[in-house]
């Protein structure tokens, strides 16, 4: 971690011109999970997400809905703000594009490239992809049976393009950008990505392109209003913006470097080589991380609207169910490389990981209490050395974890979580509370805080993956709201506290019958 008491997370801004699917909710719920354990973890936490409004993609989508720019990007925008509710996602703020602050940190951003000399006017010709917001040299793009011109690395067409440009002086920034690469071996992941990153700068650096006169919806060009600045420039700004830029005496301001960037892998190279080299330009710091995460297909297909498999978060929510939705997108697949989702494999880690693990530990602890200790926390007798032992490695969670999540490895981190789990369902046959009832109550009760404690501590760390079912367990352990954080993670659970009813959190998840035809 980066030794501050700050942590500033970022989502890419989405882009307007669709409404919100799968990918959107991945990105976001990685980056409300970590904000989520921050938090506990003591840290200063900003977490901000929102859309970005403005180019000729949203002028053309707009067109095309019969809705003026402003009230296409309000209405699609919204939908982006709904997603936010439905995923329980906590940021700090949603920033927009198209508020007057951030045409004011745009305009004062390209000035300071102006006055370190990298930006001059020019004549861009060349390929550039409306869909992709990007450019394109033409050894990056090929022409298809159906005779379009479509860039590799997307499949989206490109068109030829000849218009007076602005242009920033990337071709310098090369040799500037290794170095700083090398002295940064954290900031680009995973691995693979960092190596891509550094393979296309050593392939040698192109000015950029950072203006188009051919539309109007966006940030004007200071001193020369004809020109609207590059969607890319404009976008990847929303992230000083909302820090006050230029205002660098803003509070917010304390904030930057943000800690990390989180984004597809789709989008690594403009957060990892064009957003550095503006930044150095202007004299700010690069932010310290950039997690580049894959792709979602849907069933074994690659997902796209003409195949009609696009996967709606929203959809999977109303029929699995939000914190196992949650779990599942950052359980089955190592973050930072492309997924299937299948939904007989979410419906295995509902019913397998969830209801029969987690769930059934939970709830045939709490019951056994309840019936045995008069609903009331047991007393904590004698403990033993298989005691110690899986007191020890819930105990050693939080450091895991920790240092899990440093790495965004939210699997690896789950799958520690679930292996106490797994620890504490074989403690429970092994020492048999049922059956000490009749025959050593007071090593039934040992046994019985032995699981509690240990059921506290998971659920403790479960809370940022799953805030609303842990919230529930928690409830049941009658964990004040004041000792949910991480500073509470070794005040144990008291003896004699009075406990509520036990109820269970995970259902099983059965297929509804399908109706006869």
């Amino acid at each position: 971690m980066s030794g501050r008491g700050t942590y500033y997370v970022t989502t890419p801004i989405y882009y307007v011109n669709d409404v919100p699917h799968i990918g959107h909710a991945y990105t976001t719920l990685a980056c409300d999970v970590l904000a989520r354990f921050m938090r506990l973890d003591g840290r200063d936490v900003h977490f901000l997400t929102g859309t970005d409004e403005h180019g000729q993609k949203v002028e053309k989508a707009a067109a095309a809905a019969g809705l003026a720019p402003q009230a296409f990007t309000d209405k699609v925008s919204q939908s982006f703000r709904d997603l936010v509710k439905t995923m329980n996602f906590s940021p700090d703020n949603f920033i927009r594009t198209t508020e007057k602050r951030h045409y004011a940190a745009c305009q004062a951003l390209w000035e300071k490239l102006v006055e370190a000399g990298d930006i001059y006017l020019g004549k861009y010709a060349g390929w550039y992809s409306v869909r992709d917001e990007a450019y394109f040299v033409e050894s990056e793009t090929e022409v298809g049976s159906d005779n379009k011109r479509r860039a590799i690395s997307s499949g989206a067409e490109v068109e030829w393009v000849e218009e007076p440009s602005y242009f920033f002086r990337l071709s310098t920034w090369g040799d500037r950008l290794l170095e700083f690469y090398e002295k940064n071996p954290r900031f680009i992941a995973p691995e693979s990505r960092r190596n891509e990153v550094i393979s296309f700068v050593k392939g040698g650096l192109q000015d950029l392109s950072v203006s188009r006169t051919s539309f109007s919806w966006g940030v004007p060009v200071p001193g020369d209003p004809k020109h609207i600045m590059y969607v890319w420039l404009d976008a990847l700004t929303n992230y000083i913006t909302e820090c006050g830029y230029p205002d660098t005496g803003n509070p917010l301001w304390k904030y930057w470097p943000a800690d990390l960037h989180m984004v597809g892998k789709d989008i690594i190279r403009f957060h990892c080589v064009f957003w550095p080299a503006f930044l150095m330009s202007a004299g700010i710091a690069p932010p310290q991380r950039v997690f580049a995460h894959g792709w979602w297909t849907n069933e074994g297909q690659k997902i796209s609207k003409s195949l009609g498999n696009v996967i709606d978060p929203m959809e999977l929510v109303d029929a699995y169910g939000l914190d196992p939705v949650r779990y599942f997108l950052l359980r089955e697949v190592p973050f930072g490389n492309d997924g299937d989702l299948q939904r007989r494999a979410l419906v295995g880690r509902l019913n397998g990981d969830l209801a029969n693990a987690y769930g059934n530990l939970c709830q045939r602890v709490l019951s056994i209490v309840a019936k045995n200790c008069g609903g009331k926390v047991p007393a904590m007798g004698s403990i033993s050395e298989v005691d110690m032992a899986l007191l020890d490695r819930a105990k050693a969670l939080l450091g895991i974890v920790r240092a899990d999540l440093d790495d965004q490895a939210f699997h690896r981190a789950l799958t520690s979580i679930w292996e106490v789990i797994a620890d504490a369902n074989r403690y429970v046959d092994a020492q048999a509370p049922w059956a000490l009832a009749k025959t050593d109550p007071a090593r039934r009760d040992t046994v019985l805080w032995v699981l509690a404690e240990t059921i506290r501590r998971v659920t403790l760390l479960v809370q940022p993956f799953m805030p609303d079912s842990a919230g529930k367990i928690l409830d049941q352990l009658a964990v004040p709201a004041g000792e949910r954080a991480f500073a509470a993670f070794d005040r144990a659970l008291v003896p004699d506290t009075v406990l509520p009813k036990p109820q269970g959190v995970f259902p099983r998840f059965v297929e509804p019958a399908k109706a006869a035809s």
